[in-house]
């Protein structure tokens, strides 16, 4: 296939380029700044500025593109960020597709588990409806946006990650010196539901999803195993081989990070990954222990 993926220098779109190359597609990614190679093409969705010439004869696009929402206070400013830039890569996208004389067969675009809120014990499938909050509202237009494609017949799919675990970005890679260094632990009671995925299966199941036309809509990338906080943090120090007595109280992350910490490390989310079950991938970790291990290498 031919894979155009917009946000390749993500903490996903990092990994997924050279797995799709491997996997003998043909790969170019969209960048901000001067293209230094065929494989590269410009675009500015700030300005929704892109030659929707350069992704004429593309098989596929992937887009993995959003501001990270773990950073910071949600300030007015840093919400406007977080929402315009999801929506406006989405929005340049789908009018870049309107004018090609052929369409990609199929448009991957990333969502969040995000979009489900803080729900408790209940456990989320992609059946479930929208929660309450700023991240349910972002992730409700990112999706509505995206499903511009599906109107014009693209096999569309919005992939709900969770929390995806890898060395190198995300909330692990915030955690780990905590946790090397003895002083890691719970966050608020730990009862909250984290619903998380290892790289190599959030790359593994967009692979899926691109190729099976059964998938189509929302689809849940989150291991079947779902943990608590308390579960994640004790997993995690015996991995590393260390102690996990610490804890950081609600009223804390609330003082510091307001609403952000309300929606990400508070929230209780407890996804499953209906869709990807009933289409037959296979996890190469269902279990978090074996995600971490495999993740940290000889850390472990």
């Amino acid at each position: 296939m031919r894979v155009v993926i917009a946000g390749a220098s993500g903490l996903i779109g990092g990994a997924l380029g050279p797995a799709l190359v491997a996997a003998g597609h043909e790969v170019r990614c969209l960048v901000r700044r001067a293209p230094t190679s065929a494989d590269e093409i410009f675009w500015n969705p700030a300005v929704r500025e892109l030659d929707a010439g350069q992704l004429e004869g593309a098989d596929a696009i992937v887009n993995l593109a959003g501001e990270n929402v773990g950073t910071g206070r949600w300030t007015a400013g840093r919400r406007e960020k977080i929402f315009r830039s999801r929506v406006d890569t989405t929005l340049t996208l789908v009018t870049g597709f309107a004018k090609l004389a052929r369409k990609p067969a199929v448009f991957v675009s990333a969502s969040a588990v995000g979009f489900y809120g803080s729900r408790g014990d209940e456990q989320l499938t992609e059946a479930n409806g929208i929660g309450q909050g700023f991240l349910p509202e972002v992730c409700l237009a990112w999706e509505t946006h995206a499903e511009g494609a599906a109107r014009m017949g693209i096999r569309t799919v919005t992939t709900r990650f969770g929390v995806v675990l890898s060395r190198d970005g995300g909330a692990l890679a915030k955690m780990l010196p905590i946790f090397r260094i003895g002083v890691g632990g719970r966050l608020g009671d730990g009862r909250q539901w984290m619903s998380w995925v290892s790289l190599a299966d959030a790359i593994g199941a967009i692979g899926h999803v691109l190729t099976d036309r059964r998938c189509s809509g929302p689809v849940n990338v989150v291991a079947p195993a779902a943990v608590t906080n308390v579960e994640f943090t004790a997993t995690l120090a015996r991995v590393l081989r260390r102690p996990a007595l610490a804890a950081v109280p609600a009223w804390g992350l609330r003082a510091v990070f307001g609403q952000m910490a309300e929606e990400t490390v508070l929230a209780s989310t407890r996804a499953q990954p209906v869709r990807l079950g009933e289409t037959g991938f296979v996890f190469q970790h269902e279990t978090l222990e074996a995600a971490l291990r495999q993740t940290l290498g000889r850390e472990s």
